[in-house]
Parts: structure tokens; C-alpha cells; sequence
């Protein structure tokens, strides 16, 4: 169990599990070891230059510097040439998320932050961009005051203080965003391409999903034992108890942030029922799932689009039906919504567009019968629902830059590489 790497509190401290983000100064002055992040976090580093450790990656830190690490991601800093001090931001990413797509996403185009900041992590600021910043980084911290904010419910009722803060939190996102945007070249690292590093993440960002050491070992390329000894050895959890963990920190997120029932919680977090989600929420917290709502939130829903419980009705119709006709037009008429409501909704709870959503989910179902049978390509373009191998294979070229000939055949190569390249699955992520 050497290899157990330290997991991140899963939130702030005992007293602050309702908060919306909070603010501290930090430094190094020698390597740390790696931990497990569950909250995301923003570090600006002010002096000091050393090497980041991100997912496997390596990447320069000096000043100016600016790094975005998401929800069960690895960091660790694994060289400082002199000591490293820098501002450190940790932030809910789901409560985020939501608000940005529910109030600040008027034209309800696809934002998908984890695929955007996953991209980039780390970028290098001009001396202007690290000043701009810098300011940002100061006001956050002079308006929090040392403390944390509260979440956003809370700050509805208490006046204008913690909606500044949430303006701000946001405006770091977007710079940080446009930066990386244009600055991504710069950001390259030093080691090889991640492989199984990615394991945690996309178990966090599937969880809505019926995920299976056998749904893990198809996307990663390893076999289920080497998945489950890899999640033991690294987190020492067993994977139905790493499951369990991420879940309760999806809980509480939504218990914070919406006004779902229990039984509709635990079929959106995959949960097998509300008994389950309360009994693995009260081991894990000490309270109950209700109690802890009744404690921490204020109001209800702030997010729009969850006032209708159609949102994920109509997702799991789509999963469902993949194969059939199905069309914006026949959809939204079977849930009595416009072509357009329908695009809001799916571009908030998985950020795709219909089009895009569809083929995402057929083309996956086409990688897990090119990997589990020996079903000609025509036979599986007609089961996942294209009219024709050459639909098949131009989506199957958008989501999986290759052919379906050709990922059958490199899937058949590296079935016993567990360094192999992630394969499909990897688009669609949770908000």
C-alpha cells in the first residue's frame, strides 16, 4: 500500500461544507508529495520556479504562471529550484458549473469547462495578463476577507458581497479560458501522454452512468483486475468505495444547489435507490442527507432549466433509443418541449447539441461492439442506427479520429498494453 496517494478533505473543513470557494496564500520550499484533489482549485504563482507533476504531466512553474486542477485529479510538485509562493483559490467546480451555464450562459451555447480547462491546465500570463490577475486573485481575497463565501443561495438573501465574489470567481474562469485559448502552445509538457492517470476523473465525470470495472477496463484497454488493483493501490479505497466517495461529494453539491428528491438524486448520481443515497451520505458526512439541506440551504433551485424534471428524462430517452429514428423534431414533440428548449436543455446537462449527443452515444455503442464482437462494420452501422457504413465512419472519424476498421484493428493490437491510448467514452461530461 506504499503507492496509496493522500486524498484532498472533501471539502473546506467540517464547518464549511456550504461554501462556494475560499482563499489562501501558500509557498514550497521542497517537493511535496501527490495527492488526490476532490475540490477543485486555481493557483497563481506570485515567485519561485519548480516543476508541477498534473495528471502525469510536467510543466514549468515560475511567475506568472497560472493552474486550473479539476475534481480527482493528481498533482504533486516534484522539483523546487527556489521556494515557491503563490495564491491558492478552491472553488466547488459543480456548484460553478451550474451557475454558469444556468445564469451566465444566455445563448445557451456548449460550454464544457472540464473538457476547456483539461485542455490547458496550465498556462504562462504575459506580464500584463499576471497583473490583471493578480488583481483578480487580490480582490477576491480582500472581499472574502480570509474566510470563505457562502453559496450562492445564501448570498441571494444577504446582499451584494457574495455575488461580487461569484462575479469574480467566473471572470477568473473565463480569462483563464481566453488565455489558455491563446497561449496553448505554450503550456507543453515535458513527459510522456497520460494513460490510467485518467482513471479517476472519468469515473467522476461518469458517475450518472453504470459504471463497471468492466466499463472501466474496455475504456482504458486493461483488464478488470489491473483496473481495481490500480484503484486500491492508488487511493486505497476498493472501487465500490471510491464510487460511494465521489458520489457523496456529487451529493452534496446537489443538495446545495437544487431542489431534487432523494429518488431523483439517487438516479441521477447512480445510486441504486434514496435509501442508498441516505445510508451512504449518513456514514460518510455523520448527518443525514435531509438534515444537511435543511442546515445549509437557503432557497430553492437557482438553476432554471432544473424546474422542469424532464432534463434528464429526456437523456436517459436518448440512451435508450439510440438506435431508432430519432430526430430534434420527434423528440421534443414526445416531451411537449420546441427544437430549441431541447437544445438548451442538453447543451446544460451534457453539453452537446442533439446532433452531437446522439452520435456520441452511437458511436460508443459501435466501439463496444467492434471490441466485443466480430459483427461486420455494415451490421454494426445499421444496429447503432446510420442508414450507411459512410455515416458511421464520418462520425466515427469526429468522435474517435480514426476509422472504425482502424480502431478495431489498434484495439485488437493493444488489448493487453495498459499504457494504451484512452479510447471512446471520454466526450460527455457531467456538469
Amino acid at each position: 500500500m506504499s503507492n496509496i496517494i493522500k486524498m484532498q478533505d472533501l471539502y473546506f473543513s467540517d464547518y464549511d461544507s456550504h461554501k462556494l470557494c475560499q482563499f489562501y496564500y501558500e509557498v514550497l520550499d521542497k517537493p511535496t508529495t501527490p495527492i488526490i484533489h476532490q475540490m477543485s482549485r486555481f493557483w497563481l504563482i506570485n515567485k519561485g520556479k519548480g516543476i508541477l507533476k498534473l495528471q502525469g504531466k510536467e510543466y514549468e512553474l515560475k511567475p506568472g504562471t497560472l493552474v486550473s486542477v479539476l475534481p480527482w485529479q493528481v498533482s504533486d510538485i516534484v522539483q523546487v529550484d527556489s521556494p515557491i509562493q503563490y495564491f491558492l483559490l478552491v472553488y466547488y467546480f459543480d456548484g460553478v458549473n451550474d451557475i454558469i451555464k444556468s445564469l451566465y450562459n444566455l445563448g445557451h451555447g456548449p460550454l464544457d469547462l472540464i473538457e476547456d480547462l483539461s485542455k490547458n491546465p496550465v498556462i504562462y500570463c504575459s506580464a500584463a495578463q499576471a497583473k490583471y490577475m493578480h488583481q483578480l486573485f487580490l480582490q477576491l481575497r480582500d472581499e472574502l476577507g480570509g474566510g470563505a463565501v457562502p453559496s450562492l443561495e445564501t448570498s441571494v438573501s444577504s446582499g451584494f458581497g457574495s455575488l461580487f465574489i461569484t462575479n469574480k470567481l467566473i471572470e477568473l474562469i473565463i480569462n483563464l479560458w481566453r488565455i489558455g485559448k491563446a497561449n496553448s502552445s505554450q503550456a507543453a509538457e515535458i513527459s510522456t501522454p497520460m494513460d490510467r492517470t485518467e482513471i479517476l476523473q472519468y469515473m467522476y465525470h461518469h458517475l450518472s452512468e453504470k459504471l463497471t470495472l468492466k466499463t472501466l477496463a474496455k475504456t482504458f484497454y486493461m483488464s478488470e483486475s489491473s483496473v481495481s488493483l490500480y484503484i486500491v493501490q492508488t487511493t486505497g479505497l476498493t472501487f465500490p468505495n471510491l464510487l460511494n466517495e465521489m458520489r457523496v461529494g456529487k451529493t452534496i453539491t446537489y443538495l446545495l444547489y437544487t431542489d431534487f428528491t432523494m429518488d431523483e438524486l439517487a438516479e441521477i448520481l447512480g445510486f441504486v435507490d434514496s435509501s442508498h443515497i441516505c445510508k451512504v451520505f449518513a456514514a460518510r458526512i455523520g448527518l443525514k442527507a435531509n438534515e444537511f439541506r435543511k442546515t445549509y440551504q437557503k432557497i430553492g433551485s437557482i438553476c432554471n432549466i432544473r424546474d422542469s424534471r424532464k432534463a434528464y428524462s429526456i437523456v436517459e430517452y436518448i440512451y435508450k433509443n439510440y438506435s431508432g429514428n430519432l430526430t430534434p423534431q420527434s423528440v421534443a414533440r414526445k416531451f411537449d418541449i420546441t427544437v430549441r428548449k431541447l437544445n438548451t436543455i442538453l447543451f446544460y446537462q451534457v453539453e452537446k447539441s442533439f446532433s452531437d449527443f446522439l452520435n456520441y452515444v452511437r458511436i460508443n455503442r459501435a466501439c463496444e461492439l467492434l471490441l466485443d464482437t466480430d459483427k461486420t462494420i455494415a451490421e454494426i452501422a445499421s444496429l447503432t442506427g446510420y442508414n450507411n457504413v459512410k455515416t458511421l465512419t464520418r462520425n466515427f472519424l469526429k468522435f474517435q479520429v480514426m476509422t472504425p476498421g482502424k480502431f478495431r484493428e489498434s484495439v485488437s493490437k493493444n488489448s493487453g498494453d495498459a499504457s494504451a491510448p484512452v479510447g471512446g467514452g471520454r466526450g460527455m461530461s457531467r456538469p
